[in-house]
Order: structure tokens, then C-alpha cells, then sequence
């Protein structure tokens, strides 16, 4: 795909109060870590040891389902199924969550539906262009098998169109809608984070999380997000209601002092859940790569307290392993 380049080389657009024609930002302003912030990081800290495998369950889908139904891949790769559409988050298959195939992080367990087991994906909903969550090999995979729409914020359209010229991928801003099907809306949602795909293109291609609204049911996908002051998660329950399942990420927490500003704890994740007023949430983005200091079985351990200490019934909001699957009713 073929781009004037420009200093921003993923999108070109008008300014606006979260992009300023080069850089993209946070609706809570924060500082970017930069190179000296990674390095003390990873002087200064020492990470857990993870297990080498993790046995899970995994399951075959059926190819369809009028009513709603969620199962977990593993980390931020869900396939919701509704209305007869398949639809799949952030999804990765691969090995690792890198930009090579033979080093980063490396999955400790498989995915919960095997990819030659994942029915055919109607839609791909892509919420940033982290390696742990835009996978140009498995996007490359759906297109060439199943020629899914793409949604996705602006800028990751011509991140996807470089590995797959022919990807019907459709890019928006904050609070666009995209109609799916008949009933069935999708709809971008600022997320506290950032983007980047090397050392040079941080923040030019935009972050958000989605609100999916089916024939049945509200669901949230928080993409990848910190906490900040809490005022995203009450304006989303303020414009589309609280939703029915809010898919919220609890891992990649420790050290809080260089993660607080990009992913949430599992106490946060909590708050999360009472700000939308979620009638039930599922932790997402932990035990499947190593990307922080905590252990593997950490972030399922530190939510069970929080929901505790809050009072919350723990099958509120449980940290699934993949193959747990969902059902509205």
C-alpha cells in the first residue's frame, strides 16, 4: 500500500483534542516512558518465574449462534459469537508476541480454540498496534481465509493493509459506530494507553477499546488501558448503559511505578467494574505472555482479593483461563 510519507507514517488528519497532526494522546494527559525508563526497568527490577507450559481445556465453537456467547482464546483474543456473526478481538495464534519468530514473549499455554477449530470470522475488532494484539501473521491468516471486515482506530489501517494489501479494513476515531449487521453496532472507545511498533512511531496510530452492542446484550472490550482518574469508564456507562459482560485486562501490572500509566492492576480492574456497573466482566491480558514482573498466577490471586475486600461475588468477575466460554443466559 503505497503512502506519502509525512512525520505521522501511519494517518494524516485533522488535528483534533487527542491528536495533534503528528502524536495521538490520552483523554488523561500522562508522560511517555521513554528509552532510559525501560532501562531502568529492567536494571532495577526482577521478574517472576513463569512455567514453561500451562495445560488448558480448549474447545471447538460451533460455526454460529444467534445468542450470545463468549469464549476466551487467551490474552486479549476473545471470539464473541451473536446474530450469526462471528466476531474475534485483538487476535493472535502465533508463538510469540514479537515482531520476530524467534524471540519476545513466547505463549505458556495454547490458544483455547485451536485456530483450524475457530469458525469462519465474520469480523475483527483490533484495538491497537501492540505486538500482543495486532498479529500481522494471524491477521494475514483470517484474510486469506474468511476476507473479515476489519475495524480498528485510526492509523492501524495502514498497519494491517502492509502485511495484507487486500483487507477490507475500516478505520475510525473515538466514539465512531459501525454498523455489522442488522441490530448489531460496534462502536471505537477512548482507552488510556499509547501505540507503537518500534522506537520511532510512538502514539502515530491511535489506541481505544469497543463497545459492542448486540440483539441481546451490551459487551465491553477494553482493549489494552490504565485506570488514569476513572473518568473514561464512567462516561462510557453514562453514553451506552452498563453492559452486560465488560472484558477488562488485569495482567502486565508490576512495577506499578513504570506500568500504572498504560495497564490497570486487578484492584483497578475492579473499580472498572463498579464504574461501568457491569453485570458481570471477565479478566483478560494475563497468564498467556510475559510482559511484566508479576507472577503468571498473580493477577487471578490479587483479583480474587479485591473482589473481596469490595464485597463483590467472586463469579462476578473471574480471571478466565482460555476455553472458558460464556453464555448471556
Amino acid at each position: 500500500m503505497f503512502r506519502k510519507r509525512t512525520s505521522n507514517r501511519y494517518y494524516t488528519g485533522p488535528i483534533s483534542d487527542h491528536f495533534n497532526g503528528r502524536h495521538f494522546s490520552n483523554p488523561l494527559p500522562t508522560p511517555g516512558k521513554g528509552l532510559r525508563a525501560v532501562m531502568r526497568w529492567r536494571f532495577t527490577s526482577k521478574s517472576a518465574r513463569w512455567p514453561d507450559a500451562v495445560p488448558i481445556t480448549p474447545v471447538c465453537p460451533q460455526p454460529a449462534s444467534e445468542a450470545t456467547r463468549v469464549t476466551i482464546v487467551g490474552h486479549a483474543t476473545v471470539l464473541i459469537q451473536t446474530g450469526g456473526l462471528n466476531i474475534v478481538t485483538d487476535p493472535v495464534w502465533s508463538q510469540r508476541a514479537s515482531p520476530v519468530h524467534y524471540a519476545g514473549p513466547r505463549r505458556v499455554c495454547p490458544p483455547g480454540v485451536a485456530f483450524d477449530d475457530l469458525p469462519c470470522i465474520d469480523v475483527i475488532l483490533l484495538s491497537h498496534n501492540h505486538y500482543d494484539h495486532l498479529d500481522k501473521v494471524t491477521i494475514t491468516r483470517l484474510v486469506e481465509r474468511d476476507n473479515p471486515r476489519i475495524i480498528t482506530p485510526l492509523g492501524n489501517d495502514y498497519i494491517v493493509q502492509d502485511a495484507a494489501p487486500w483487507a477490507r479494513v475500516e478505520a475510525g476515531d473515538w466514539w465512531d459506530d459501525f454498523t455489522l449487521a442488522p441490530g448489531i453496532e460496534a462502536s471505537i472507545v477512548p482507552a488510556q494507553h499509547w501505540s507503537s511498533r518500534g522506537l520511532s512511531d510512538a502514539r502515530m496510530a491511535l489506541w481505544g477499546g469497543f463497545m459492542l452492542r448486540t440483539r441481546d446484550a451490551l459487551i465491553y472490550f477494553a482493549g489494552d488501558t490504565a485506570y488514569g482518574d476513572g473518568g473514561i469508564f464512567r462516561a462510557l456507562r453514562q453514553r451506552y448503559g452498563s453492559p452486560d459482560l465488560a472484558l477488562i485486562p488485569i495482567g502486565a501490572y508490576a512495577p506499578r511505578w513504570f506500568m500504572k500509566d498504560q495497564h490497570t492492576d486487578p484492584d483497578e480492574s475492579v473499580q472498572i467494574l463498579l464504574d461501568l456497573d457491569a453485570r458481570a466482566a471477565i479478566g483478560l491480558h494475563w497468564g498467556v505472555f510475559q510482559l511484566s514482573d508479576e507472577g503468571r498466577d498473580e493477577p487471578r490471586d490479587e483479583l480474587a482479593l479485591a473482589l473481596a475486600q469490595r464485597q463483590i461475588l467472586p463469579d462476578r468477575f473471574i480471571a478466565a483461563e482460555p476455553g472458558h466460554v460464556w453464555d448471556l443466559a
